[in-house]
Formats: C-alpha cells, sequence, structure tokens
C-alpha cells in the first residue's frame, strides 16, 4: 500500500517541482486559498497560540498574522517540494550565508558543532550551506511513516552532503563520527514541545513556562561540540539569509540549561521581530497547565 501510494503521488510532487517560480508561488497563492480560507486547516490552534503568547494584540492584528503565516506556510511546502529538482545555483541564490565564515573558522579549530535552530522562516534549504564548509552534516529528524518518501527525502539531503538520522541514531552515530576523527555539523530544531515525562527543564517560552527540549545541549556537552544558533530572515519571497551566533564554544563551561535557555531567547527575538514565519501549527504551549511543583515559582 505504502508503494501504491508513492508511485501515485510522486509524479505529482516532481511535476509541481519544475514548476518556474512564479508558476510555483502561483500555485501557492491558490492552496492558501484551499488550506486557509476553505478548509481552514488547524486555524483554530494557529489563532489559540497568537492569544495566548501576544495577550496585548488586537482581533485585527491576530488576524494580520495569521492570514500572513498562512500564505508563507503555503509557500514553505512548495519550497520543499521545489527541492526535489531545484539546482544547486538557484538555491545558492536563494538561501543565502551572511557570515559563514564563523562556521568554518570552528572548523579550522577542529571543532565539531550543534546547529541549534527554530521551526521558523525557512529550513528547507539549509543544507544547502554544505557546499561551502568542511563539516560532514547530520540532521535530526522524525521518520516519515511512508518508507519510500522516507528514503526520496534522504536523497535529496544527500546530495548536499546531508544525513537524516533519528533521536535513537543520533548518539551512537555521532561518537562513531567523533571516533573516527570526522568533523561534523549536527542540525537541531529544538522549539517543539517534548513529552512531559520527559522533560528535565521548564522555562518561559514567550511568557508561558513550558517543557523545554534539552537533548542538543546535552548532546553538545557529551561530545564536546559547539552551539551555534542560525537565524533565518525572510528576504523576499522565495529568498533567505541565514546569520549564524556562536552560543557556547566550549559548552562544558555552562550550567546545564543555560546554552538551551539562550536558544529560547533567541527564538523568542526572532518571533517578536516577524511572527507570522512562526510554525504556529504546533500545540507548542499544550502541557503549560502540567508543570511539575519543582518547576513552580522559578
Amino acid at each position: 500500500m505504502q508503494f501504491l501510494v508513492y508511485i501515485l503521488v510522486y509524479p505529482l510532487i516532481w511535476l509541481i517541482s519544475i514548476l518556474p517560480f512564479r508558476l510555483l508561488y502561483a500555485f501557492s497563492d491558490f492552496l492558501y486559498i484551499v488550506i486557509y480560507k476553505m478548509v481552514g486547516y488547524r486555524k483554530k490552534v494557529v489563532q489559540d497560540n497568537l492569544r495566548l503568547v501576544f495577550p496585548e494584540k488586537s482581533k485585527k492584528e491576530i488576524n494580520d498574522i495569521t492570514d500572513k503565516f498562512y500564505h508563507h506556510f503555503c509557500d514553505m511546502m512548495l519550497e520543499a517540494v521545489k527541492s526535489l529538482t531545484i539546482s544547486e545555483k538557484t538555491m545558492n541564490q536563494r538561501f543565502t550565508f551572511k557570515n559563514i565564515e564563523l562556521i568554518n573558522d570552528l572548523g579550522k579549530q577542529n571543532r565539531s558543532i550543534v546547529l541549534m535552530c527554530a521551526h521558523y522562516g525557512s529550513w528547507e534549504w539549509i543544507f544547502i550551506m554544505q557546499k561551502h564548509i568542511a563539516h560532514k552534516g547530520y540532521a535530526i529528524y522524525s521518520k516519515l511513516g511512508n518508507k519510500y518518501f522516507d528514503a526520496l527525502v534522504k536523497r535529496i539531503r544527500a546530495k548536499y552532503n546531508s544525513t537524516l538520522i533519528t533521536t535513537k541514531e543520533a548518539i551512537p552515530t555521532l561518537i562513531r563520527a567523533k571516533h573516527d576523527g570526522e568533523l561534523t555539523i549536527n542540525g537541531f530544531a529544538s522549539d517543539q514541545s517534548p513529552m512531559v515525562h520527559k522533560a528535565f527543564h521548564w522555562s518561559e517560552f514567550m511568557g508561558i513556562k513550558v517543557p523545554i527540549h534539552t537533548g542538543a545541549e546535552m548532546l553538545a556537552k557529551r561530545l564536546d561540540m559547539s552551539v551555534v544558533f542560525f537565524k533565518v530572515k525572510r528576504l523576499k519571497r522565495g529568498y533567505y539569509e541565514t546569520t549564524f551566533e556562536v552560543l557556547a564554544e566550549n559548552p562544558n563551561d555552562y550550567p546545564n540549561y543555560e546554552i538551551t535557555d539562550m536558544f529560547t531567547e533567541k527564538v523568542e527575538q526572532q518571533i517578536r521581530e516577524a511572527p507570522q514565519y512562526y510554525l504556529w501549527t504546533h500545540r507548542r504551549w499544550k502541557h503549560r497547565d502540567k508543570v511539575p511543583a519543582e518547576f513552580q515559582g522559578k
């Protein structure tokens, strides 16, 4: 059944991916009408999240952010599809790096890197970075339910010297890489909500106390990797610029969770600058009423 779905859907994905950008974004505008105006996909979740974190904003302001978010959301989905056939030259033109030398300087110091990011702006084209650095790229991801589409996504990333690994694969894979002397850069989208019973740290995110993922910081400390935050800025439709910032060159010099809190603060700043580019469809604050007693008041 999985293969049948794949062979039926893949040709459509491929046809969309070869559309010129002008037509791709015209299709995105149509998709926006269907997903937002007609179906209302997760509209209540999006607006509940926005009202929760921006209580000072009027209904008109919330609606305006919602509208802009869905436009960007549709663009981002189709940009992900475009990854299938986009050329390296075009990707380099559309996803640029303001200070890639920061990554290369760490490489010259033989430092592997934990690269922390949020579900903000666009992260689909970040893997073109591998064409500009010496590090081998790994990205932590959740395996897709359809094994054929999962393999397709892995093949797309592999074109740019990036390898997708699951959370369970991360530690043994990166321990082996360190043992072999491999210089690695390892991407973590660390702004999602962990399961309450697996949360080691609760902190305020957008003014609300929630469980926070600490896996990136703990891995950096265990394998002595520098921690770098990357901030994506949307310049205009289909064009993005990334800026890197070192959070901790030597992570074991920092108390537990301080690096994670620094990351959370950076994400907040990013969201407040232009909230429409954050992924509001996730129930990020769903555990806010489950704060354990030991974390209350801290």
